[in-house]
């Protein structure tokens, strides 16, 4: 369990909304577990905590930081507390994202403005800020977590969101041509179908949980919804040493729902 061995890592999005595994929380364990130091970082102080608390336990190392990421400021003071905590960043996991149901004409110019700053605006924020360091030191791994939505219509309209997880896979493959020379890696997950808190917290009372899981599986071609950790996972190859010359990929975890 040594993959991440001597790393420090930033999760950004590492709380969950509710119980269970997020995305997020998943990647930050797992990072732990591999060997890496991790800031937990999230708006939402007590998620955070509970996510830094799980990697405590386990006898791995995390700290902890609340800070909302449209905030000018978030980018600086992700930086600075891994600079403060352990001297700089190898790997940064974006999985930070809002959706908004909507097509063209129900789509307000406040509303698309929202799902793009946090979706899009406060990845190229944080991004901007670590990269320097990375830069300097010659090596670091961007992950960023973007969705199957990106590349592949769902049965409903929610086109800033759509359109905004499309903006984060151009802008991964961007970070990954201009700072290749640098030795910073730059790459983005697609999740699809995957069994999240978030998921669940967006069902209205009317429906069925249990209903609701059976139709979002038999949409897969494996017959069952992805977890949290089949995106931690392939985040922690992505941001391991394993990955050392991949850069610039789009990696579906979908259960062969696009194959």
């Amino acid at each position: 369990m040594t993959r991440l061995a001597g790393k420090r890592a930033a999760v950004i999005g590492a709380g969950s909304v509710g119980p269970g595994w997020g995305n997020g929380k998943a990647m930050a364990v797992r990072f732990a577990r591999e060997g890496a130091r991790v800031l937990c970082v999230d708006r939402n102080l007590e998620a955070a905590q509970e996510t830094a608390g799980l990697i405590a336990d386990e006898g791995g190392v995390a700290e902890v930081l609340a800070v909302d990421v449209t905030a000018p400021e978030a980018g600086d003071a992700v930086s600075g507390a891994m600079e403060r905590a352990w001297g700089g960043v190898d790997v940064l996991a974006y999985n930070v994202g809002i959706s908004q149901t909507g097509g063209v004409l129900e789509t307000s110019d406040a509303d698309w403005a929202r799902v793009f700053d946090i979706n899009l605006g406060a990845a190229m924020r944080i991004t901007r800020a670590v990269l320097p360091g990375m830069r300097s030191q010659g090596t670091g791994a961007f992950v960023y977590v973007s969705s199957l939505a990106a590349v592949y219509s769902a049965p409903y309209s929610y086109v800033s969101y759509e359109v905004s997880k499309a903006g984060l896979v151009r802008f991964a493959r961007s970070v990954a041509h201009e700072n290749a020379p640098h030795g910073v890696r730059s790459n983005v997950i697609l999740p699809g179908v995957i069994e999240t808190p978030h998921v669940n917290a967006f069902v209205d009372s009317e429906t069925n949980p249990e209903d609701l899981a059976r139709r979002r599986a038999a949409m897969v071609p494996m017959g069952r919804q992805g977890s949290a950790w089949d995106v931690a996972n392939a985040a922690l190859y992505l941001a391991s040493d394993e990955a050392g010359f991949v850069t610039g990929v789009e990696l579906r975890v979908d259960g062969g729902l696009t194959a």
